[in-house]
């Protein structure tokens, strides 16, 4: 089954940590966008493409109003073969009521994933963001209200001036809400932003303390009942994001909207970031990134972000030489950063912290 990724570019405020690529909402330029969303929706009809995910990302997909939404997903109904799809809205707190939410469950979102942050209103502002906690907290009651019981929140760690004991209050609040899922994201300084200075540096963890809080929020979560799967996610049983499992199993998406990216029909692709040139095509311009993707080499990087890590068959499958394999895997067992077993290959909680280096450490063999 293929997934269908939808960007929606439009923020009220640009958070200044946040290097994804966005554009102040206007109404006008909303309208217009959505109307090229459907045209290119529309080139995929009649072609019996089978998809079982739609996900809105952004930037702020919640500030499209419903009828703009509803307008999209019937278009994806007309153009797609659609079999029981997880369809998600990523929405910010103070875009949304208990009336947009009703509406929005109407339509056919039935997953949310909600920017909360933190539970912490000091942390909040310090991270720009519009709302406070009680605002968030208002959000999620009102998405159960309305009927979701997919229900996804964001925090992030090492922010500035976040300590430990804060980072575990904001878990625990987080976790005692009726949420299924929690993504939790180590803050990096992006370059460009406005995060992107000495002072906010200085007032950052340090590569240790981000660590300890890492290793600190997984245990919590566990404990709390939502299982790690992949590095920053997290889930009770049966609500892993369908969607974002599809990037790091390998499986096939398609990419709509200014700078969305695509990985179908053997090729990687994006859209050019410019909203103005996606609206103004008949078409959006697509950019070829690989043809041909290296099958085993992206096996080993993105399935070692999961929990439930890499296969020996399908290295072997692949052409992988997994004598090679295997012995460095048992190096890295000695150090606590892999485990083997059951044929496959896992990174520890530990290696998760060191995943670009571990994961370079395979790749090299191969």
């Amino acid at each position: 089954m293929t997934g269908l990724y939808i960007h929606v570019p439009f923020c009220a405020r640009k958070c200044p940590y946040c290097d994804f690529y966005s554009v102040e909402y206007s109404k006008a330029a909303a309208g217009q966008y959505v109307d090229a969303l459907v045209r290119n929706i529309r080139r995929f009809a009649g072609r019996d493409i089978e998809v079982d995910t739609v996900y809105f990302g952004g930037g702020t997909p919640s500030l499209l109003n419903v009828r703009q939404v509803r307008t999209v997903l019937d278009t994806v109904r007309e153009c797609f073969a659609l079999h029981s799809p997880e369809v998600t809205l990523e929405a910010n707190p103070c875009t949304v009521d208990l009336y947009k939410l009703c509406q929005m469950r109407e339509a056919g979102v039935n997953r949310l994933s909600f920017g909360v942050q933190s539970a912490n209103d000091g942390e909040l502002e310090r991270l720009g963001r519009l709302h406070d906690f009680a605002r968030a907290k208002r959000a999620v009651y009102d998405a159960r209200t309305a009927e979701f019981e997919n229900i996804s929140c964001d925090i992030m760690l090492g922010t500035p001036s976040q300590t430990a004991e804060s980072l575990k209050r904001s878990v625990d609040t987080l976790t005692s809400l009726p949420i299924t899922h929690i993504s939790a994201y180590m803050l990096k300084i992006e370059q460009g932003t406005r995060f992107d200075c000495e002072q906010v540096r200085k007032e950052m963890a340090d590569d240790d303390t981000m660590s300890d809080m890492y290793l600190q929020t997984v245990a919590q979560l566990e404990k709390a009942g939502f299982a790690q799967y992949e590095i920053s996610n997290f889930a009770k049983s049966g609500f892993e994001s369908r969607h974002n499992l599809k990037y790091w199993t390998g499986g096939q998406y398609i990419g709509i909207g200014a700078s969305a990216h695509s990985f179908f029909g053997g090729r990687r692709y994006y859209c050019p970031r410019d909203v103005r040139d996606f609206i103004e095509r008949d078409v959006q311009q697509e950019i070829v990134d690989e043809r041909s993707p290296d099958a085993l080499e992206e096996y080993i990087m993105l399935g070692l972000r999961l929990t439930q890590g890499i296969g020996l068959d399908r290295l072997e499958r692949l052409g992988a030489d997994c004598a090679k394999i295997l012995q460095k895997a048992r190096e890295l067992e000695k150090i606590g950063l892999c485990e083997v077993g059951g044929g496959r290959i896992r990174l520890t909680v530990r290696g998760f912290l060191l995943s670009n280096s571990v994961i370079a450490e395979f790749i090299l063999l191969i």
